[in-house]
């Protein structure tokens, strides 16, 4: 023990004050158990070590508090008997400010005395521990920061050498603490019950301890709040400051509204000047001023001025109580005053706050590493950034958090950006003294001319301009033909930033380069960012013009080569220069700018995003009241599921759910299924569909699972015990559905997947009101399930609306697909956003090819209706327009049907009554089968109704499309089926942040959400399609809100790691209801992998069993051909003396393993396996362009090989699958980031029938994070296992547990010698041999950067790999060579990726040492 204390735990070297303890030790320690395995068990209070309780004091620290014991404890010292550690004048403040606490006060103090006597002690209360913990810890930290930062008393103008690092980072860790106990209400205040998965009422009071010793005022008269080293600590007592004056009601946890604050802040203010009126004679004129004369800052330390110590003393003390009289800090008239002051000022309001917040970023938030640190964060370090923590105090407080750090981390790409494309710029000093440029960047242009163009006055009530507008202009001359059209593209609304470079006259030395900052190093000064709104050539002309002031026929292309651009500036940012300007003498921002710079489409939407968030702040944001509070973390997490909701389905038609009967009873195992008929009779050969009569609450599978906890039951021990209690009836109706109709087109489409009873429960989940989550592992039919809600849904509320959320377009477009293949008519789909051209289908489910479609039919329609009448031998212009359609419908259509069923009265003995009487059998005579027999009248009068029904539902639809006759503008057409006409309506989360604005101004609309892959959506980016519509009476129309993903797989990505790692900015929506104890439907069954593949990673998973197909299917039966196992671990040994390589920078490459991967694949194709079937994933994006390179030299030349379906990472590849999946981990000195389990499970599950891993054994059999997965893969040889003797086909006769006769490859080399053997024989057998010979691919050594061929993202022969220096910046020094895609010779960094590792979900601390 105190070996590993000392090797694992222990901050070595004096030297080392500012590091912290090791974390990511501390969190191996932590995942095998060694506080409740070694330390605890072997805890002796008496004998025990130093290194034993400092082991368990850093343990216990990394306990997360969902860890019920820590929860209970650490809240007990937070409690309400730490007040007894108040002062006097504090304590008697409090009760008074809350009258109901009083009672409760003296409730708990006979409870302590009675527990005090129970045990034979005497009741000292100020002597107990829960009194006295919090209390001293505040006491000692003030004692630190007083006397423990320098090692005398020096002023903020002191050496550096006299600061103690260890002693900031102490205060800076202290900060950071209380600021997560204030953000979060249990740990706050309040004097109610509050339920965090315990059953007895805690009451957290820490607020009023903070006040009570004034910390924030201390913080701020210490010398190192004002000190260059305390900059960080700095901005964590600013935080502080904030949550303790957080607008939020402590005694019960509601927002304040603006109007409350304000009024709170009166009457607080009111009371102190009714109290210098009665008692302070100096501060008279104080009480008889207005209020807002004297509530700044300023104002009050100029009044307070004018007091002595002592009467100050007697103030603060004595009269208000703000202070106790025996705090040290007492005599100080600074600190008496800051208490005065930080408590009777006025606050700027979060509202007021947020919307004087620029937008964009600037240069001086941009480089400050404590708000946004460098991608080498290892998450050890303390920042000044909110968290996004598992509970949250409001939902300002939570729109607030998100806000920030949303901004911080566009800022954070932004700032990537400007280094990457400015250095390619070459500024320098020119004989003049001016900034030029040697340099040319594709992202980057100097500009020729700025000024500013307008600015309006301030709107009421604003100091802020009301808009501020510029014109900048800008040659492209220089650029080529490709780059030139981009620039071309720039269109309105696209984001630019204006950028000011002045480089040193002369270059920095190296010394001097390692020293400086960024901005130094880049010449640096300024950065603004705008907004386009129109674009113009050298002739003035309006360019890339979307809101009809340029008719089409009237577009000619761009003239000239100067463009100028109208931006407009950030309002806010342009208030603030100008009054830095004004009022502190600093240069004319506005006058210096000389670069401007644009980005990706792709990646410059963050400005919409940050506009959405920072609407619904300024709104009153309404969630429905049954998702409040589960929302923000607190109170009961089952509050929202169904069974607990109001207005639920009692009977629910489930259409063509269950298969047949069979499928439906086994669907209810806990259930005694009874079939009836309408009447309730019993019926015996039941058929679908059926309507099922729910019971409150469901059995079995069909109820959810308590979020944060697992079944402790183990199956095994329960195999003998008969539950022979009786089970409860479940009423099920088979129906027989109505005729639909004489014609093909009449039938409905019917599913045919069997559904689960874990998957029948998340559908019933699914269509009951409340909130419903489907943990869905992989291959378990996540989408099926999605789709059958909705079919569901559909049927039993037609009148709602639905809208689909995915992360992806892919995962989108996969879904909307299998929507389109169920009963619901396409007239009611509708897909929003870029990704709908991708639909594998050939209409059009655009908002502009659903309104051509709608018109479309209107016609087929109104020619159906003039049929009809013809039939009729009635005139043909009743199907002119869909309101004459309609008056045809009811004076001749719907009045002969009732003078048919009237006539059909009495006449049931007749059988061919109905063929003889039928008004329109003439309109129906184009039926592909006779309509009537004339043998029975029940089965004719059936077809009638079926016929009616076709005749009903062409006027229906016709009446539908009379909007559209009416609506004449493309536009009002649109907007019309987009908020009245689509039942269902999809969209990327990322379309649903950037167009809310446009959703509320049309009145959008919708009853129940439905989210896939949620798990990997960011909080708010999950949060803002909650609320795309407009409150109804002050509610929220939500009913339903169903998430749908899997938090064992990969997270949200946030590529900084600070804000991943400390912000857990990386934590979805779904994987925080998950950690809260939400129940939730895990489904059980997966159907995609062959079952000893699954095991790889179903151990991850509850109960995770496989569906039959998987075991019965002969496919999964089979071995795969020349291999001798279906999946392997294959060790790959150093290649030509070398593991892993790093070019630069987090750019990670593995020849060996690169080599063999491709050698593997052209084995498989020369065998006979479909290019198609087989995706080489990689953990890292320089091992992908590494592998492409090697297969367009390998493969891509010769035709029969060609390249695999996909080349790309793991991350990537996510929601995807293949039959034969050959995956590289690249890395052989540290296991990397896929020590992240949940990367780990997304590699391992996504292949169906083989998985080849090459990778070196020896670093990940070590790891113990993977341990379950590489134990099962090193039951196999390690190396590659090859039947040589299978040539012939992809699949075999042999069994897949039939090793047969395995050959085991010996290493890299080898498996290169046996396809260049292959390829001999293919080409003799082709009698081509001599010209093989002649371009024989041969293994080349390093990471080779050339080659002719061709391998895009899609895996298709269309680009060329070349070494490029980018943007033309030849003199530019560089370690490592780029590389781009090409098309015909023009660089295409449209598809360029940046090289380096997957930033999608983090990096391994070890990568950072790396």
């Amino acid at each position: 023990m105190p070996e590993i204390y000392a090797a694992e735990l222990k901050v070595a070297g004096r030297g080392g004050g500012r590091k912290p303890v090791p974390l990511q030790r501390v969190m191996v320690l932590e995942v095998s158990q060694y506080l409740e395995n070694y330390l605890w068990p072997n805890f002796d209070p008496e004998a025990a070590s130093f290194e034993h309780v400092m082991s368990m004091v850093l343990m216990i620290n990394e306990k997360s508090l969902e860890d019920g014991v820590v929860n209970e404890i650490v809240l007990s010292l937070a409690g309400l008997q730490s007040w007894h550690s108040l002062s006097y004048g504090r304590f008697q403040m409090e009760l008074c400010l809350q009258p109901d606490l009083i009672k409760k006060w003296k409730r708990s103090s006979k409870k302590w005395a009675a527990e005090a006597m129970s045990k034979g002690e005497q009741f000292d209360p100020s002597s107990s521990p829960e009194a006295n913990f919090v209390q001293g810890l505040i006491e000692e930290f003030v004692e630190v920061l007083d006397h423990g930062v320098f090692a005398e008393e020096v002023d903020d103008t002191a050496v550096s050498q006299l600061v103690d690092d260890s002693s900031v980072l102490y205060c800076e860790r202290f900060m950071e603490f209380l600021i997560d106990m204030l953000n979060q209400l249990p740990t706050r205040r309040a004097s109610m019950q509050v339920i965090c998965s315990r059953s007895k009422p805690v009451f957290c009071i820490l607020d009023p301890l903070v006040a009570d010793i004034a910390v924030v005022a201390k913080c701020r008269l210490s010398v190192l709040y004002k000190h260059e080293k305390g900059k960080l600590f700095a901005q964590l007592v600013d935080l502080l400051q904030f949550y303790e004056k957080f607008e939020i009601k402590d005694h019960d946890g509601t927002q304040l509204t603006d109007d409350e604050a304000l009024q709170f802040h009166y009457d607080r203010f009111m009371a102190f000047q009714l109290l210098a009126f009665k008692k302070i004679p100096k501060l008279r004129d104080v009480s008889l001023a207005n209020i807002g004369s004297v509530h700044k800052s300023s104002d009050l330390r100029r009044r307070l001025s004018a007091l002595s110590l002592e009467d100050l003393r007697d103030v603060v003390c004595s009269k208000l109580k703000l202070v106790s009289r025996h705090d040290p800090w007492a005599d100080s008239k600074d600190f008496l005053t800051e208490v005065v002051v930080s408590s009777f000022e006025k606050q700027q309001s979060q509202k007021e706050a947020i919307n004087a917040l620029p937008l964009y970023p600037n240069e001086q938030i941009m480089w400050d590493e404590s708000v946004i640190p460098s991608i080498n964060y290892s998450g050890e370090g303390c920042l000044a950034l909110p968290k996004l923590n598992l509970q949250f105090l409001t939902l300002h407080d939570y729109l607030l958090r998100n806000f920030n750090l949303f901004r911080l981390e566009s800022t954070y790409e932004i700032r990537e950006d400007i280094q990457e494309a400015v250095p390619r710029l070459l500024a320098h000093i020119n004989n003049e003294g001016e900034t030029a440029f040697r340099g040319w960047s594709r992202m980057a242009v100097p500009i020729n001319g700025f000024k500013i163009a307008q600015v309006k006055q301030p709107n009421i009530g604003e100091e802020k301009p009301a808009s501020v507008t510029a014109e900048v202009t800008f040659s492209i001359k220089s650029y080529r033909t490709q780059i030139r059209s981009e620039w071309n593209s720039i269109k309105e609304h696209d984001v630019l930033f204006l950028l000011c470079i002045r480089p040193s006259f002369e270059l920095l030395g190296v010394e001097e380069a390692a020293k400086a900052t960024v901005p130094q190093r880049l010449g640096l000064q300024y950065v603004r960012g705008c907004e386009v709104i129109d674009f113009r050539d050298e002739e003035g002309n309006l360019m890339n013009d979307f809101s009809g002031k340029v008719k089409r026929d009237e577009w000619k292309p761009p003239k000239g080569d100067m463009r100028t651009v109208t931006v407009a500036l950030d309002a806010a940012q342009y208030h603030i220069d100008v009054t830095d300007i004004a009022e502190k003498g600093v240069e004319d921002v506005y006058g210096t700018f000389n670069v401007l710079m644009r980005r990706k489409p792709k990646e410059n939407n963050f400005k919409a995003i940050l506009e959405s968030i920072r609407d619904l702040m300024n709104e009153y944001c309404i969630v429905p009241d049954w998702l409040h509070n589960v929302f923000l973390g607190y109170g009961n997490p089952s509050a929202a599921q169904w069974p607990n909701m109001p207005n639920l389905l009692k009977t629910v038609d489930f259409k063509d759910t269950f298969l047949d009967a069979n499928h439906l009873s086994e669907s209810f195992p806990d259930y005694e299924v009874s079939f009836v008929n309408a009447d309730g009779a019993e019926v015996l050969d039941p058929g679908p569909p059926f309507r099922i009569t729910l019971p409150k609450t469901l059995k079995g599978n069909a109820n959810a699972l308590s979020g944060n906890k697992i079944s402790e039951v183990d199956p095994a021990e329960n195999v003998d015990m008969v539950d022979v209690s009786p089970k409860e009836k479940l009423i099920v109706e088979a129906y027989t559905p109505p005729d639909p109709g004489p014609y093909p087109q009449d039938q409905p489409k019917q599913n045919s997947v069997k559904f689960t009873p874990t998957q029948v429960g998340a559908i019933i989940s699914g269509i009951q009101p409340g909130l419903t989550m489907v943990v869905g592992p992989p291959g378990t039919g996540k989408t099926d399930t999605a789709v059958q809600i909705l079919n569901v849904l559909y049927h039993n509320c037609p009148s709602q609306r639905t809208l689909i959320i995915t992360h992806s377009n892919q995962a989108l477009n996969d879904l909307f697909e299998k929507i389109m293949e169920r009963d619901v008519p396409a007239r009611y789909l509708l897909r929003l956003g870029q990704g709908e051209q991708e639909l594998a289908t050939d209409l059009d489910f655009s908002r502009q090819g659903r309104v051509n479609a709608m018109l479309v039919r209107r016609l087929e329609l109104l020619s159906e209706v003039e049929r009809l009448a013809r039939s009729l031998q009635l005139p043909e212009d009743v199907g002119y327009t869909c309101e004459t359609a309609g008056y045809f419908w009811l004076l001749h259509v719907y009045s002969r049907w009732e003078l048919f069923l009237a006539a059909c009265a009495g006449n049931e003995n007749n059988p061919s009554f109905v063929q003889d009487r039928f008004p329109f059998k003439e309109f129906f005579s184009d039926a592909p089968k006779p309509v009537f027999s004339g043998e029975s009248f029940e089965k004719d009068m059936r077809a009638a109704k079926g016929c009616f029904t076709h005749l009903k539902t062409v006027f229906q639809e016709l009446e539908e499309c009379r909007a559209f006759e009416l609506l004449k503008s493309t536009a009002d057409r649109a907007n019309y089926l987009m908020t009245k006409q689509a039942k269902i309506v999809a969209m990327t989360c990322i379309h649903a942040a950037l167009k809310r604005r446009d959703f509320l101004k049309l009145g959008f609309k919708y009853d129940n959400l439905l989210m896939e892959e949620s798990a990997q959506i960011l909080e708010i980016e999950t949060f803002i399609p909650m609320l795309l519509q407009r409150q109804e009476d002050g509610h929220s129309r939500l009913k339903r809100s169903i998430l749908i993903g899997d938090h064992h797989q990969l997270p949200p990505v946030v590529k900084n790691m600070a804000f991943q790692k400390y912000s857990h900015m990386d934590q979805s929506l779904f994987t925080r209801f998950v950690r809260l104890g939400i129940p939730y439907i895990e489904l059980n069954a997966q159907g995609r992998a062959r079952p000893s593949l699954a095991k790889l990673y179903n151990w991850r998973y509850r109960d995770l069993g496989d569906l039959s197909i998987v075991k019965e299917a002969p496919i999964f039966h089979r071995a795969n051909a020349g291999f001798s196992y279906e999946y392997q671990l294959i060790n790959v040994p150093d290649y030509e003396g070398r593991g892993e390589s790093t070019p630069s920078p987090w750019f990670y490459q593995n020849q060996g393993e690169a080599e063999y991967i491709v050698s593997v694949y052209i084995y498989m194709r020369l065998l006979g396996y479909p290019a198609n079937k087989i995706s080489i994933l990689t953990t890292y994006k320089g091992q992908k362009l590494l592998i492409r390179d090697v297969i367009n030299r390998r493969c891509v030349p010769y035709s029969f090989i060609g390249p695999p379906s996909k080349v790309t990472t793991v991350d990537k590849f996510q929601g995807q699958q293949n039959d034969f999946i050959l995956l590289s981990l690249v890395r052989t000195r540290f296991v990397g980031h896929l020590r992240d389990v949940r990367r780990l499970v997304v590699a391992m599950s996504r292949a169906r029938l083989g998985l080849y891993v090459f990778c070196r054994r020896s670093l990940f059999e070590q790891c113990y994070e993977l341990q379950p997965t590489f134990q099962l893969l090193l039951r196999r040889p390690d190396r590659l296992g090859l039947n040589l003797s299978e040539n012939t086909s992809p699949y075999t006769d042999r069994a897949v547990e039939e090793v047969g006769n395995p050959y085991l490859v010996h290493d890299v080399e080898e498996m290169a010698h046996i396809v260049h053997d292959r390829m001999n024989e293919f080409y003799k057998a082709q009698g081509v041999y001599e010209q093989y010979q002649n371009h024989s691919p041969q293994i080349e050594d390093g990471n080779h950067m050339e080659s002719d061929a061709v391998l895009g993202e899609d895996g298709e022969p269309e680009m060329k790999m070349q070494p490029q220096i980018e943007d033309g910046d030849h003199d530019m020094e560089s370690d490592t060579v780029k590389m781009q895609p090409v098309v015909d010779g023009v660089v295409d960094e449209s598809s360029k990726e940046t090289v380096g590792m997957e930033v999608d979900n983090g990096f391994s601390s070890e990568n950072a040492k790396a």
